[in-house]
């Protein structure tokens, strides 16, 4: 297991004060533990009441930028453990099938975050629009800048903008006007900043990342199929042994590894709205065998599927994924 050591810094007076007073404006927004869906496009918030009762879930996370403001929590993505703090900003470039535990959290001092949904489109958008204006910044999560999953501590610019999206809910009328005025210029500080660099490696065209993004979309869309690796090479012109490397930087874990993650996640999907029994959910999402598909289940959720759904629907508390 590749831990990343947590880079939290001792907030100063002006920063501290953000973080509490976009603590308090979730907190009033997210009564409820779990994710709570919001009226500004792609903003979710996200609250635990307790590190105890949430425990170890298995997700996957779409492209999106989140923002901690109260507590902490652990990711891990494939053979990588992240700690997560309070202002600590993490950027999932790609969908990425991650295990995820709120570590710290309280009734009196929950924890509390917010995740705001990335467009692809915008951030190559404004990439060709500030040009040579970037600055090249060393990414410092993962050895190599092309993990899908980054994490920084948020600058000043970055919070109090993310800040004045999350007040939006004050203004409803304002939302459609300034939320998609204050969306780009959180963006625009998430390029400039040290995260940036992250971002625009798999926005770009003809980059290495930019070409595992478009595995990784392929898989999403048609993970049910039989995986065919010199395929998606040949789609992405690149070689298998090249495609299985760089794909490993991006998300930590093989091909095959990845697309077990999305079958299951979409059987454990299927079984808990769609109410469909796990022998159907399995041919579903691509299994030739039950048994097998039972087994794979167990490994990942930790408990057999028809255990695991009655679980769920006694309305344990969500895992917090922001």
């Amino acid at each position: 297991m590749s831990v990343v050591q947590p880079v939290f810094k001792t907030l100063d007076d002006e920063l501290a004060q953000l973080a509490k007073t976009l603590a308090r404006q979730i907190q009033r927004w997210a009564p409820e533990e779990g994710l709570t869906p919001t009226s500004v496009p792609g903003l979710e918030l996200v609250r635990a009441n307790s590190s105890l009762t949430t425990c170890i879930g298995s997700t996957v996370y779409d492209p999106s930028l989140c923002l901690i403001a109260q507590g902490s929590k652990r990711v891990w993505l494939g053979d990588r453990e992240i700690d997560y703090g309070p202002l600590s900003c993490m950027v999932s470039a790609v969908h990425l099938p991650v295990l995820g535990k709120v570590t710290e959290a309280s009734a009196e001092r929950p924890y509390l975050g917010l995740k705001l949904a990335v467009d692809a489109q915008e951030i190559t958008d404004l990439v060709l629009e500030l040009g040579e204006g970037l600055n090249e910044v060393e990414a410092r999560e993962c050895a190599e800048s092309a993990c899908g999953l980054g994490r920084v501590q948020a600058e000043k610019g970055l919070v109090e903008a993310m800040l004045r999206l999350v007040s939006l809910l004050d203004s409803p009328q304002d939302i459609r006007i300034l939320a998609p005025l204050v969306r780009r210029e959180i963006f625009y500080r998430a390029l400039i900043g040290e995260i940036g660099l992250h971002m625009r490696k798999f926005a770009v065209a003809d980059t290495q990342t930019h070409r595992i993004s478009k595995v990784i979309a392929a898989l999403k869309d048609r993970f049910t199929e039989p995986l065919r690796v010199r395929e998606l090479a040949e789609m992405v012109n690149m070689s298998e042994s090249s495609l299985f490397h760089s794909f490993k930087q991006v998300t930590r874990m093989s091909p095959v590894q990845f697309q077990k993650k999305l079958r299951l996640h979409e059987a454990r999907r299927l079984m808990l709205a769609e109410g469909m029994e796990a022998a159907t959910a399995s041919f579903r999402v691509g299994y030739g065998s039950p048994s097998h598909f039972s087994r794979e289940y167990s490994r990942l959720f930790g408990v057999p599927p028809r255990t695991d759904v009655s679980k769920l629907r006694g309305e344990l508390p969500q895992t917090a994924r922001a």
